[in-house]
């Protein structure tokens, strides 16, 4: 077993075996800077350069959560992407966390009928990867339950300066009374952080 360096000996006994696994031994900046402030539970604004660890740290804090359990059939986090592509990038980076494990990680995206969706998730998961306008579609729809929701984080945000990404946003979290957001972004855009006037009030901005 490696000897971490702070915050990896503050994860989940799992969660240092499988760095351990990877041979990740210690934590990039980012992540000494952002681990401890994500899990302290508080919406956080986290902008880093590309290659910085963001999605490591994105998988890291979400699996810590959930404490490798698997509970109920709702999601209890949500990770949303900007496209199919990426979302299916973020499930396999997910699995390989997760593979041996009770936890359920589910990917949905526009190009997969809504019904189906509906269905496999309701067959009971922990973590949906989704897009927005799926995702949109599936809260208009009732096709997922919120009210497990402990974290929601999004992945190079940046996509969500676009009309219709911020729409989506927006009316996703209308929806969600309480839970902790995480977005992740190269940049602090200024229509990222319109959303503090709406679900990241509070919030805490990382940079590196």
């Amino acid at each position: 077993m490696y000897l971490y360096r702070m915050p990896f000996k503050k994860l989940h006994p799992q969660l240092q075996e499988k760095l351990a696994s990877f041979q990740i031994e210690s934590p990039t900046p980012l992540q000494c800077k952002s681990i401890p402030v994500i899990k302290s539970g508080i919406n956080v604004f986290c902008t880093a350069p590309k290659d910085s660890g963001k999605t490591t740290t994105l998988i890291l804090t979400t699996l810590n959560r959930l404490k490798f359990e698997a509970v109920g059939n709702a999601p209890r986090a949500v990770v949303l992407a900007q496209d199919k592509e990426r979302a299916i990038e973020l499930y396999v980076a997910f699995l390989a966390y997760t593979q041996h494990t009770p936890l359920r990680v589910y990917v949905g995206h526009e190009q997969l009928h809504v019904d189906i969706q509906k269905s496999e998730i309701f067959m009971g998961i922990d973590i949906l990867i989704s897009t927005p306008k799926s995702m949109n579609t599936l809260f208009l729809m009732n096709g997922v339950s919120i009210s497990e929701l402990k974290i929601f984080s999004v992945d190079d945000a940046e996509f969500l300066v676009k009309q219709s990404a911020y729409a989506a946003m927006l009316s996703i979290t209308q929806s969600i009374k309480k839970c902790q957001y995480v977005l992740y972004a190269e940049k602090m855009h200024p229509m990222l952080r319109r959303f503090e006037d709406h679900f990241m009030e509070y919030s805490k901005k990382i940079r590196l």
